[in-house]
């Protein structure tokens, strides 16, 4: 049994893996101020798919 828990645990961790929080989008709101959309991009190999996860906007405000 515990030989199956750490095989189990080493597929989980050799099977994903996560990179950034990426920027994957930038625009204005036409009133001086940048909305920045960012996101954690997520890669499964046993299965070979890409998935975004944890995203988040933040707004900055452009001093003239």
């Amino acid at each position: 049994m515990k030989r199956m828990l750490i095989l189990a645990a080493a597929l989980f961790a050799v099977g994903c893996s996560s990179a950034g929080p990426f920027v994957t989008n930038v625009s204005s709101d036409g009133n001086g101020v940048v909305l920045v959309e960012k996101a954690m991009l997520q890669y499964n190999s046993l299965l070979g798919t890409v998935s975004v996860k944890d995203r988040s906007t933040s707004m900055v405000r452009v001093a003239r």
